[in-house]
């Protein structure tokens, strides 16, 4: 036997030891959270179920095969996906009736957060059967870790943006100014966009940028969001990877403390986008009730951060 070998087995062995105490029913559907990058953030729970279960329904079989392999572990794996989410979901609760004991993996992560499983689950308690959470890495979790968003009253998840630039702007706009941090999931190829909008529409509020979480090259960066083209432009790799975005809260008493309101921000971002500095400027000063002086001089400070 081989050290990589050696390794799994010692490793399911800890896993039996650690978690074989609890009951582990038949006709049950296990929802296990897989690491995120790291493979070492397998719970020793999760390697007992995923050993203990008769089939493994994942996302894709690739990802789910290298993953039981680092475990030393073979099963028949189904697969569930956005795609046929509908009728895998019934044929994997006919199996459940039969007695069998399955698990639920996304690529990474938990899952039914942002990937598939929301349907399986509804459908096998639907279908009166149980489902147990094996609960573990989380990348919305791991990124509000090292946020520090210290105003924040709670978060809320907005997953990806929309693709297409007029609804990603609209859907912005309404997370602008929140006083909960906002998660964002964002691929690479369109990171750049959303860094540069998010720069234009919500300027004076911070971001934290976690790129690769728990990989070789985990980037993790905090700054206004204005400051953030400057700063991925600096360097070519910080475009590549998995993101997820914290957009930091404002706090609601921000204007008593000489900081401009977040909603005439938000107002003066609207109309910035349509109109000439001037114009928008005095039309958000009239809409918001903020001074005029206040927000020309800060509109005129993010054009020339941005032209920098």
């Amino acid at each position: 036997m081989n050290i990589v070998a050696d390794a799994s087995l010692l490793m399911m062995q800890a896993a039996a030891a650690a978690a074989g105490s609890q009951q582990y029913p038949a006709s049950t559907l296990y929802v296990v959270a897989t690491p995120i990058g790291n493979l070492a953030d397998i719970t020793f729970r999760a390697a007992h179920v995923l050993g203990l279960v008769d089939a493994v329904a994942c996302e894709d079989t690739r990802v789910s095969a290298g993953l039981l392999r680092h475990l030393g572990l073979h099963k028949p794996l189904l697969k569930l996906h956005q795609h046929n989410e509908h009728e895998a979901s019934a044929s994997l609760v006919d199996r459940l009736k039969q007695g069998e004991r399955i698990a639920y993996i996304s690529d990474a992560g938990t899952p039914a957060i942002s990937d598939p499983g929301a349907v399986l689950v509804a459908a096998v308690a639907a279908a009166g059967l149980r489902v147990f959470p094996v609960p573990g890495a989380s990348s919305t979790v791991t990124a509000l870790s090292v946020a520090g968003d210290t105003v924040a009253q709670g978060f809320e998840f907005a997953g990806f943006l929309p693709t297409k630039a007029a609804e990603r702007r609209t859907v912005l706009l309404t997370l602008c100014g929140r006083p909960r941090s906002q998660v964002l999931f964002e691929a690479p190829h369109r990171i750049k966009a959303v860094i540069e909008l998010l720069a234009e529409v919500c300027p004076a509020q911070k971001v934290t940028v976690s790129r690769e979480l728990t990989k070789q090259f985990e980037t993790v960066h905090t700054a206004l969001a204005a400051e953030l083209p400057a700063w991925m432009a600096a360097d070519a790799q910080r475009e590549r990877g998995e993101f997820v975005l914290v957009l930091h809260a404002l706090k609601p008493e921000a204007a008593s403390e000489g900081e401009l309101p977040a909603e005439a921000l938000r107002v003066l971002a609207l109309l910035s986008a349509e109109l000439p500095l001037k114009q928008a400027v005095a039309l958000a000063a009239e809409i918001s009730g903020s001074s005029r002086n206040r927000l020309y001089d800060f509109a005129l400070a993010q054009k020339k951060a941005r032209e920098q």
